[in-house]
């Protein structure tokens, strides 16, 4: 199989529970719940997406014949030394083209594997840090996992169904848009009154970082 990849580059992690530990991103290209073209975006499932994750022309991106490749080339861009490899996996949605090989071939350099994933795709069994970001109006099958990331505000979230969710951690991120102070305060609001949630925000924009 071979996989379509939107960009891949060695960064910090910015956002969640991991956030500042030094990564390999593999951005893999097309979503299931919008196409990414700006056309679209209106009548998409998923309306506030930040990504581009169109094609496969971004810094470090291309089509890959084979998962040997595609780890190989994660490899380089972690450079030398082999302990604590840590790729992330995202998108779009990754889980479109994650697959045994892929997962195998990472492992065998090294690498722990994380993937940032919408949640309507079952996670590869081999993933060993998930974390699940839920778009209102679209099934979430994935409802267990490392971290729940639950961008905020989302009109017809069902938070209270969400605490009931096996998930190690839950929490809450700003939602970056014309709104974007509005949103810190309804996210810290619903964290004051729901303890089991905790803020994070986008540290790699505020950093200047990929």
């Amino acid at each position: 199989m071979s996989y379509a990849v939107k960009e891949m580059f060695l960064t910090l992690q910015g956002e969640g529970v991991n956030a500042g530990r030094r990564a390999v991103f593999v951005r893999f290209a097309g979503c299931n719940l919008w196409s990414g073209r700006e056309q679209d975006r209106a009548t998409a499932i998923c309306r506030f997406c930040d990504t581009d994750f169109v094609g496969t022309g971004g810094l470090g991106g291309g089509k890959f014949a084979d998962a040997v490749a595609l780890a190989d080339e994660a490899a380089v861009y972690w450079g030398e030394g082999a302990d604590n490899r840590f790729v992330v996996l995202t998108g779009g949605e990754p889980m479109l083209q994650v697959d045994d090989a892929i997962v195998d071939a990472l492992h065998d350099r090294g690498f722990e594997i994380a993937i940032e994933s919408n949640g309507t795709l079952p996670v590869h069994p081999g993933i060993d840090w998930v974390c699940i970001s839920p778009k209102a109006g679209s099934e979430v099958v994935q409802r267990s996992g490392h971290e729940l990331k639950l961008v905020w505000p989302q009109p017809g979230s069902d938070i209270d169904a969400m605490e009931q969710w096996d998930f190690a951690n839950f929490l809450l991120q700003p939602m970056d848009d014309a709104r974007a102070e509005a949103n810190h305060e309804a996210a810290i609001d619903v964290v004051m009154a729901r303890p089991k949630w905790r803020l994070t925000i986008q540290t790699h924009k505020l950093l200047g970082l990929r």
